[in-house]
């Protein structure tokens, strides 16, 4: 081989060397550039998901304070619900009251009326007079109060009670026990379990020298 064909040869492995220098300087280019897109992506998406992220506890910020006004609220709903009961029973039983005091008030009238008509035909039949008119009339006044529920107290022979009697006089009778009623001065009414007027009476009571004994 001549010295010029040698010269050739390696002339054109230098070229060849710094073909392949530069296609591995490319590579590596390529290679970065890949690597710095996909840094780029990433922190792109890290930024997406720190966003999520704070969005996220934001929305669970405002559940949970929307739990704590919605608590808030049933508790003044319940309190608001429970004192319109309460105003609402009041007020029945206060126009419930009102009404009772009306009609009792306008039956303890009618019963001083009632009294009259007894009176009335206790006296006439007394005189030998027919009370046939006022017989007729009681029975319709009987039959007023029965419809309103207003009934006699029967006191006659019980033992005295404050509650459904009033005492306005006392006699001694050791045969009897202590406080037993004798005599029935005036009826006394019921109506739907009120007394309306108590039955005004007469009680037994023991001598001294007996209460001593016992």
């Amino acid at each position: 081989m001549s010295e010029k064909d040698q010269e050739e040869k390696v002339e054109v492995n230098s070229n060849d060397q710094e073909e392949d220098i530069h296609i591995e300087i490319k590579g590596d280019e390529k290679q970065s550039k890949q690597k710095s897109e996909k840094t780029s992506v990433s922190d792109e998406e890290e930024s997406k998901i720190e966003l999520y992220e704070s969005k996220i506890s934001e929305l669970q910020e405002l559940l949970t304070n929307e739990k704590q006004n919605y608590s808030s609220s049933k508790e003044k709903l319940k309190r608001s619900l429970a004192d319109f009961q309460n105003l609402q029973k009041k007020t029945y039983l206060d126009i419930e009251n009102g009404v009772n005091a009306k009609i009792d008030s306008f039956m303890k009238n009618f019963l001083f009326l009632y009294d009259d008509f007894v009176r009335a035909k206790t006296a006439l039949s007394n005189e030998n007079i027919d009370v046939a008119g006022f017989e007729s009339i009681l029975k319709n006044m009987n039959s007023f109060l029965s419809e309103y529920g207003v009934t006699p107290i029967n006191a006659l022979g019980e033992i005295f009670d404050p509650n459904f009697h009033e005492a306005i006089s006392v006699v001694e009778d050791s045969t009897l026990d202590e406080g037993t009623i004798t005599k029935e001065i005036r009826k006394g009414y019921i109506s739907h379990d009120r007394v309306i007027r108590p039955t005004v009476v007469e009680i037994s009571k023991k001598s001294n020298s007996e209460k001593s004994s016992d």
